[in-house]
């Protein structure tokens, strides 16, 4: 699990194993990862499955709350990446427009009217290939290129680079690997 550096886990994330639910939260006054990093506030889980090669797919019912704006929720990280090359293969982050809207990154629509009701999010990707493919609901709405060789892992939670509150809600969460 990250978190801001300076508190507990248990101010900024909660797991009920009545509905197995883990959510996540950040205030953007919060503190970042690590003591002196410039990074945004997060609260996320880290999957320790980092791989070069091989299909893996991410996939969970998501929540996230009206008010959440400029959280990103997911991510796959290129922890070891050549230099020069981004940090992330793909990210996605809600906004407030059309009663919440899930981006990649701050331009394709995933999905709208996310607030407050639970949905489905797979992202599948395929090392091989370097394709990437996003489902919402079951539908495939996106197919990406990865950005080359790297050493990744997926992440979940809310890195919030907006205003106020940022929560996110998982559950029936499962990783795949072929």
């Amino acid at each position: 699990m990250h978190k801001p550096w300076n508190l507990d886990l248990s101010e900024r994330y909660r797991y009920d194993s009545g509905s197995k639910t883990h959510t996540m939260w950040v205030n953007s006054t919060d503190e970042p990862l690590e003591e002196g990093s410039g990074t945004d506030p997060r609260t996320e889980m880290r999957w320790q499955q980092e791989y070069t090669s091989g299909q893996h797919m991410w996939d969970a019912d998501v929540y996230v709350p009206s008010g959440t704006n400029g959280a990103d929720i997911m991510q796959i990280l290129r922890v070891k990446h050549p230099s020069g090359t981004p940090a992330t293969d793909i990210m996605f982050r809600a906004s407030s427009e059309n009663g919440g809207t899930l981006r990649r990154y701050t331009d394709t629509v995933i999905k709208s009217g996310i607030y407050n009701k639970w949905w489905n999010l797979k992202v599948a990707h395929d090392a091989g290939t370097g394709k990437i493919q996003v489902y919402a609901d079951d539908k495939l709405v996106l197919t990406v290129d990865d950005r080359g060789p790297a050493t990744r892992h997926f992440k979940n939670g809310v890195y919030h680079h907006g205003n106020g509150r940022a929560e996110a809600r998982f559950r029936n969460i499962r990783y795949w690997v072929k």
